[in-house]
């Protein structure tokens, strides 16, 4: 089996968390072989050293809702890359089917009729729960698991995760892009239904050297304690924090 990146192909890649451990041996390869490689701002740098030195590397991320590119011009940019006999790596942090604009791409690369594949990535709850020490689920205390994001498209004006009735005890929620104001996030989440000792961890760059680790419980998060962006907020009974 040839495991090097395909002439006009696009491959839509999880990098991972941040640390270059964790990639899969698929996106290692991928990344060691392709022509041109269109990462997010959120791809780490030791990450990107491993791309291969020939590539063209253009960087297409968005940062704090200020985009250096439009998602159509990345578009163009993957399609006209494999239109052109070459193989494309869209590098995206974390998982690319997690919050990360792949249904986008995935139907502008069937519009265009250009063969892709996708090549998932370990999730930063993942890596966080692993470097944590904590289990995201507990047949005692959740048996469900909640993946949200604060963070919406342009024009959406609610920006905490909201649930229909009684919120379920028996979970964790996880938020991605959570934004800065952790203490209006949190009473909101509180007024849905979660209760005020419910224990969280804010966990700022996750598995770079200089992770930060916030731990409290919901009623108590403060603002100044989380570390600076990007953050992933967890909730819930199941997290296991040493004290």
């Amino acid at each position: 089996m040839n495991h090097a990146a395909q002439p006009g192909t696009v491959y839509l890649v999880g990098a991972g968390p941040g640390d270059p451990n964790l990639l899969t041996l698929r996106a290692l390869r991928l990344l060691e072989s392709a022509d041109l490689i269109l990462p997010d701002d959120l791809v780490s740098a030791e990450v990107l050293a491993l791309a291969n030195p020939a590539a063209e590397v253009i960087p297409v991320g968005k940062r704090c809702g200020q985009p250096r590119i439009t998602q159509a011009e990345i578009h163009v940019l993957m399609i006209e890359g494999a239109q052109a006999g070459r193989s494309v790596v869209r590098l995206k942090s974390g998982d690319p089917l997690v919050f990360g604009r792949a249904g986008e791409e995935i139907g502008a690369l069937r519009g265009a009729q250009i063969p892709f594949e996708i090549v998932p990535g370990i999730s930063a709850a993942f890596a966080v729960a692993a470097g944590l020490q904590t289990p995201l689920t507990d047949r005692t205390a959740a048996s469900k698991l909640i993946f949200a994001t604060a963070h919406h498209a342009a024009g959406k004006v609610e920006m905490t995760p909201k649930w229909e009735g009684a919120f379920p005890a028996d979970s964790t929620v996880v938020i991605y892009m959570p934004g800065r104001k952790f203490r209006v996030l949190a009473d909101d989440l509180i007024a849905s239904g979660i209760a005020p000792e419910t224990p969280c961890v804010a966990v700022s760059k996750a598995t770079a050297p200089d992770q930060h680790i916030y731990a409290s419980t919901l009623g108590q998060i403060e603002d100044d304690g989380v570390g600076p962006a990007p953050v992933i907020l967890l909730i819930g009974h199941a997290i296991q924090i040493p004290g």
